[in-house]
């Protein structure tokens, strides 16, 4: 796109998030002379969430690292942002938005980074005070206030987030029960046997692990007090943090012509099926080049995909294809992946699980689909003889 005939354009970005903060960077550092208008529901200039359960509720350390661009960036670079917004609804034939507050945008190019919500937690009593969720700010703020040494929390789900504020509870001296539907945290993205290595680090920390089984109900008369399962358990508690994933949000876009499946659907190019629409980010169900149709919540994600809805908007034709990966601290340990499987016929294991330090490779057919290492950062060398068997 002639830098040119953007000069009299605005280019609407929905959601301040990681994606949408670097899709107005990338925008105006690679050739938009327009408008960016940049809405955002939360307040605060873009930053990225994983501090939210690792360092931060542990009080190590702020969000300025993680900002996008510094508070001042956006008044010096001509991106207007605007927080505390809601868009209502989208007008893709007449290239509208409409605000909850009754104000309506016109757009030219229009770039959907909502990201997601965490999913309703619909249990009995989920309403109490003292049942917390954890994506933004403000409810890790709630959950750092409620945290104090020797205070019982439930944790409900045992996901990367929930695994990682499992930790940084513990850390901080809190009594913590888990409970999760499957055999150990993370077995249906890892495999059991990976899995089995990271439930044996948290509770060799103190983590009571309930496993094949879930929270159906929460009691209490002003704060809640027991967590109930399925089972029949009854757990005590003086908080309970609900980490059971997040979903699309893609209220504003339902009605409209945009395509939805699992999030917003997109191209190689994080183009929607509506001319002048791109969407990135944990909203964004893309068609990768390698891995097919997938959507992906991780924080490396939500950078680099921003950034290429912003060039493709700028009419690079050049496909996102990045691989995947991700991390995640859990007290001493670092874990890493790269790649993208949720099925798999084969885990080639090298190094040790017994010492906590080693890799695993998922293969399809004999195609390594992903790999996952723990305590093995980088590019490491194991020894020449270390262990390489097959699952």
């Amino acid at each position: 796109m002639n830098a040119d005939a953007t000069r009299e354009q605005i280019a609407v970005i929905v959601g301040a998030g990681l994606a949408g903060g670097n899709a107005a960077v990338t925008l105006r550092r690679e050739g938009w002379r327009g408008r960016i208008l940049l809405l955002g529901s939360e307040l605060g200039v873009p930053f990225g969430r994983p501090p939210l359960s690792k360092s931060y509720p542990r009080g190590e350390e702020d969000l300025s690292g993680w900002r996008v661009q510094p508070v001042d960036w956006h008044a010096a670079h001509g991106a207007e942002l605007r927080t505390g917004v809601t868009v209502r609804q989208m007008d893709t034939a007449h290239k509208q938005l409409h605000l909850a507050s009754g104000e309506t945008l016109d757009y030219h190019q229009l770039a959907l980074c909502m990201g997601g919500r965490n999913r309703y937690f619909a249990v009995p009593g989920a309403t109490l005070p003292g049942v917390y969720q954890l994506r933004t700010v403000a409810e890790c703020d709630a959950i750092r206030q409620a945290a104090r040494p020797g205070a019982r929390v439930v944790l409900v789900g045992m996901g990367f987030i929930g695994a990682e504020i499992a930790a940084s509870l513990r850390q901080l001296g809190l009594d913590v029960t888990a409970v999760l539907p499957g055999a150990a945290p993370l077995a249906s993205v890892l495999g059991a046997e990976v899995a089995a290595a990271l439930a044996a680090i948290h509770c060799a920390r103190g983590v009571q692990l309930v496993t094949d089984d879930q929270v159906i109900g929460l009691q209490g008369r002003d704060w809640v007090e027991h967590a109930l399962t399925k089972k029949g358990r009854r757990l005590e508690c003086d908080l309970v943090i609900a980490g059971i994933g997040i979903e699309p949000a893609v209220e504003a876009v339902a009605g409209s012509a945009i395509a939805l499946d699992n999030g917003i659907l997109v191209n190689e190019r994080c183009q929607t099926n509506v001319p002048a629409v791109f969407a990135a980010g944990d909203v964004a169900n893309l068609l990768h080049p390698v891995f097919g149709r997938v959507r992906v919540e991780h924080y490396n994600n939500g950078e680099r995909q921003g950034r290429a809805l912003a060039r493709a908007l700028l009419d690079d034709p050049q496909p996102y294809d990045y691989i995947y990966s991700f991390w995640s601290e859990q007290y001493e340990h670092k874990l890493e992946y790269v790649g993208y499987a949720r099925r798999w016929d084969r885990v080639v294991l090298r190094g040790s699980l017994e010492s906590k330090q080693f890799l695993a490779f998922y293969l399809t057919q004999g195609v390594l689909q992903a790999a996952f290492g723990l305590n093995h950062g980088g590019d490491p060398e194991l020894e020449p003889d270390a262990e390489l068997r097959v699952c």
